[in-house]
């Protein structure tokens, strides 16, 4: 289990060049799995991934990966 600086690192890490893919989801949903249940971040993240997902289906960007 990472530490909740250590999530916070790569999220912004992740979400430097911009969100292009839906692999970039994936990796931001383990990310937030990595976060305790109860974590304050885990909840904020859980939120900012949400609005990121309707931004990008906005813009056309794929949010899951294709099976």
């Amino acid at each position: 289990m990472l530490t909740e600086q250590e999530v916070s690192r790569s999220w912004q890490q992740l979400l430097k060049g911009g969100v292009k893919s839906a692999e970039v989801f994936d990796r931001l949903e383990a990310l937030i799995d990595e976060l305790r249940p109860e974590s304050p971040l885990r909840h904020r993240l859980g939120n900012e991934l949400n609005e990121i997902r309707e931004l990008a289906a906005a813009n056309g960007i794929a949010t899951e990966a294709a099976l």
